[in-house]
């Protein structure tokens, strides 16, 4: 999900070796990115570890205004997300890589089907976390092939790294108005994977904000959780009510999720840069949910939600948290005939559920 942490300004990179055009590691970079290319990543581009120099501040400010609600992790280790330097004081080069996962069809179609469950177009198919991460270890290795005397470490969004900035200042592309990471070449639609390095390699120049007056994904945002712009608060986020927030969310903002189940691409699909985005080269995130019928996921024991989801990113929110996110969908159908689907719920044994199911009848015994 998004962040808050905007660093709209990188300065600009200068030569990792300080100063010295080394032409066998401008070589070796040319191969390293032809490889990537190769393995599947849409681009590669090369930063230093010191190169985002206000994280610290943004991290600081973030925190200090609870915007990161539940997600207590973010207040750990505080040093090392804040400066990347610090996470591996022997690197002197961050790799970064983009993976596309272009959807191929129109994400807020389901919205219109209030029947269905949305999903996240990421977390529609295998966990990107396995996936990514296998094709970064196998670039590491390669890496290590040519250079045996260097050492790497590779990180997939679960370690203290701050990416988009990082991403930033590599040149892959710069956070837009709703923090997200955009690219003139790939629009919205892309992971990131970080690669850090002994070795020294040549690094690309910044990329700079393109936004211009576009106030698309502010406005668009269901819940109004932009602040300003280039500014985040998570807690009003549905991608960090739906997966990262424990427990019954605040009734004022349940109507406003809608049938968003998993997540939320409303801001990223709205934004005018996807038109000259390429298509993800592979579809294997997809196949393993796309809009479920909201019927279906209601009746999910423990058991058989873990079978359902299966090798799916969704598996981490269980099944209680799932099936809350159902029952808020139940509740903002307008579906008087799925009232009874909540009123079996009433009594589950998690609090957060039954609570969910209690609203979600209300909402549909009260006429129009």
């Amino acid at each position: 999900m998004p962040n808050s942490i905007s660093d709209r300004s990188p300065e600009p990179a200068a030569p990792a070796d300080g100063g010295r055009d080394d032409k066998g590691l401008h070589e070796f970079k040319q191969a390293l990115d032809v490889q990537a290319r190769e393995m599947g990543f849409a681009q590669m581009r090369v930063t230093r570890p010191d190169s985002v120099p206000r994280i610290a501040e943004r991290l600081q400010e973030f925190l200090r205004a609870n915007r990161h609600g539940q997600m207590g992790w973010m207040a750990e280790r505080t040093h090392w997300r804040g400066d990347p330097a610090a996470l591996w004081p022997e690197a002197r080069s961050v790799i970064m890589l983009a993976e596309l996962y272009t959807p191929d069809h129109d994400p807020l179609e389901v919205l219109k089907h209030p029947g269905l469950g949305a999903v996240s177009v990421y977390a529609q198919g295998r966990d990107y976390h396995d996936i990514v991460k296998k094709r970064l270890k196998r670039l590491g290795r390669w890496l290590l092939e040519h250079h045996p005397d260097e050492q790497i470490k590779v990180f997939v969004d679960t370690a203290p790294v701050m990416e988009k900035p990082l991403a930033q200042a590599a040149g892959l592309g710069w956070q837009g108005k709703h923090t997200n990471l955009l690219s003139r070449e790939l629009g919205s639609w892309f992971f990131l994977g970080a690669i850090f390095t002994t070795c020294a390699l040549p690094p690309d120049p910044p990329e700079t904000e393109r936004c211009g007056s576009c106030r698309a994904c502010l406005d668009i945002c269901p819940t109004s959780a932009f602040p300003a712009p280039f500014q985040l608060d998570a807690r009003r986020c549905i991608s960090y009510l739906t997966i990262e927030h424990r427990g019954p969310v605040d009734p004022d903002l349940r109507a406003m999720m809608g049938n968003r189940i998993y997540g939320c691409d409303d801001c990223l699909a709205v934004c005018p840069w996807n038109k000259f985005a390429r298509q993800g080269q592979e579809m294997r995130y997809r196949g393993i949910i796309d809009a479920p019928p909201l019927t279906e996921l209601a009746a999910l024991d423990d058991a058989a939600f873990r079978a359902r989801f299966s090798g799916s990113p969704i598996k981490r929110i269980g099944r209680d948290r799932m099936v809350r996110n159902v029952l808020y969908a139940i509740g903002n159908s307008g579906q008087p005939q799925l009232r009874p689907v909540a009123q079996g719920l009433t009594d589950d044994p998690d609090e957060a559920v039954a609570d969910a199911a209690r609203w979600a009848a209300t909402r549909l015994s009260v006429p129009d």
